[in-house]
């Protein structure tokens, strides 16, 4: 039998030819620790899925600091900007640290520091960490949320929602949605795991949908937040070897994401 000489098609050609629009990047994966060749070989599969890298929870600061480089170098070359977690800034606030914590950022070579209250008292002003951070070339987002206090109430959501107003006033670029590594019993999460769509409803209202972002550490938030948002939604927290499954479901490619009509691609010539 003769052979059929074929097109060769890419896989972003062939995605348009179903309906799969192009997106930005609009997922905050998280590094809790990995060696740098997992972390960056992630990194170059899916540094056009990613808008910005987290150097999460305080690992970084106990591992060999070269290696910590090579990581954030590895991300800024493949133009990820990197955020360090909100824990070493609330212990850098309330050791008064603050300025040295920046410096270290800094010559470290992150993009931006995430601040926050989740397990402390903040005592400083948005407008001072702002500028403290920006004289040191450092963007700023804002963590809404105590991490011990449980699903949010209706009356705290309108103060989260106030304060997050405050920071992005000052100049924070994102405002992130806690919920810490079991996204239950926490948050917009209630104790069973279940998305409080309401409380979604109101962060996303409050801060717009480029300005809010939804942290969702494990398969169950994450679906339900991009079933319930659809494909614009920001995630935060994600692990690196998730990455692509949560992107084939914002894009619909996702068996169960086939059946909610906001992820579904919309079919030939309709991209």
């Amino acid at each position: 039998m003769k052979k059929t000489k074929t097109k060769r098609i890419h896989t972003w050609d062939y995605l348009k030819l179903i309906g799969v629009p192009d997106m930005p990047a609009r997922l905050s994966p998280f590094d809790p620790g990995y060696d740098p060749v997992t972390l960056i070989s992630h990194l170059e599969q899916s540094a056009h899925l990613i808008s910005c890298l987290k150097i999460s929870m305080a690992c970084w600061q106990v591992a060999d600091e070269r290696s910590t480089i090579q990581k954030i170098k590895a991300a800024r070359r493949l133009k990820i900007p990197v955020c360090t977690g909100g824990g070493p800034f609330e212990i850098a606030v309330q050791f008064g640290k603050l300025p040295e914590f920046l410096d270290l950022c800094a010559g470290l070579g992150v993009t931006r520091i995430e601040a926050g209250e989740g397990f402390t008292d903040m005592p400083l002003k948005p407008e001072y960490v702002i500028r403290l951070a920006s004289t040191r070339g450092l963007e700023v987002q804002f963590e809404i949320g105590k991490k011990h206090e449980g699903a949010f109430k209706k009356d705290v959501v309108e103060e989260l929602i106030d304060q997050g107003k405050r920071w992005l006033g000052a100049g924070a670029v994102q405002i992130v949605v806690e919920a810490r590594e079991s996204a239950q019993g926490i948050g917009a999460f209630d104790d069973k795991g279940q998305l409080n769509a309401k409380v979604a409803d109101r962060f996303a209202n409050g801060f717009g949908h480029e300005r809010a972002v939804f942290e969702a550490p494990n398969k169950a938030s994450q679906f339900a937040l991009l079933n319930h948002f659809g494909p614009q939604v920001y995630l935060s927290n994600v692990r690196v070897e998730e990455i692509l499954r949560v992107e084939i479901y914002r894009r619909g490619l996702h068996s169960d994401a086939f059946e909610h009509e906001n992820l579904r691609p919309k079919g030939p010539g309709r991209n």
